[in-house]
């Protein structure tokens, strides 16, 4: 399990790394980005990129990446918003701006964790330990069946497509090169490869359609 107080998340690095495989086989399963639950900007701001997750329904959740490491906040519209001074209690003020500026400030704060060299994953005061962390954090065990699981569910139901295998997966975690070939075995339905390669070279995964 993965939570607020059971912080087993990689080290900045390898999180960024699955972050920008996550939004990569989003990029295969979604050609709409609209419909994307995770997407991946290296741009966010200077010396600053974010993975946001965001399912449609009010959920939404942005893990920050900075030289002094890393940040995520998640807001669950169906939890009690607590005291943002308090879930931030020992927030590094390299991550300040982050949380209590724009988008942040307007999306809300139902769990914050942080990341330093020095100290690890930490997290401020938890008033309530059922704080929906769970709930967006479990993508984050590095497991591709985890994700084939939820994206089977999530992208498939309801459709003809051949359900995605964990091993296709499993070669985005690596961050192999992405071929055609290895695309269509994660969505045979692809088409826009053009998109997809601008989709691929803005989220910083490398590829090779020729």
């Amino acid at each position: 399990m993965i939570s607020t107080l059971q912080p087993n998340l990689p080290a900045p690095a390898d999180l960024q790394r699955l972050c920008k495989a996550l939004a990569a086989l989003d990029a295969i399963n979604s050609p709409d980005w609209e419909y994307r639950y995770y997407s991946y900007n290296p741009e966010w701001s200077p010396d600053e990129q974010v993975l946001e997750m965001r399912d449609g329904e009010g959920d939404q959740m942005l893990v920050l990446f900075r030289p002094e490491g890393c940040v995520i906040n998640g807001f669950l519209h169906e939890y009690d918003q607590p005291d943002k001074k308090q879930v931030t209690r020992g927030l590094p003020d390299a991550f300040d701006d982050f949380m209590f500026g724009e988008p942040v400030a307007s999306l809300g704060t139902t769990f914050c964790l942080w990341y330093t060299p020095a100290h690890g994953w930490q997290h401020g005061l938890v008033e309530n330990e059922d704080d929906g962390s769970e709930e967006l954090l479990y993508i984050f065990d590095n497991q591709p069946a985890t994700y084939a699981e939820w994206a089977n569910e999530y992208y498939l139901e309801e459709t003809g497509r051949q359900a995605i295998a964990p091993e296709a997966v499993a070669a985005v975690y690596r961050h192999e090169l992405l071929t055609k070939a290895n695309v269509l075995a994660i969505n045979e339905e692809t088409e826009d490869w053009t998109m997809l390669a601008a989709d691929l070279q803005e989220i910083g995964y490398p590829y090779d359609f020729k």
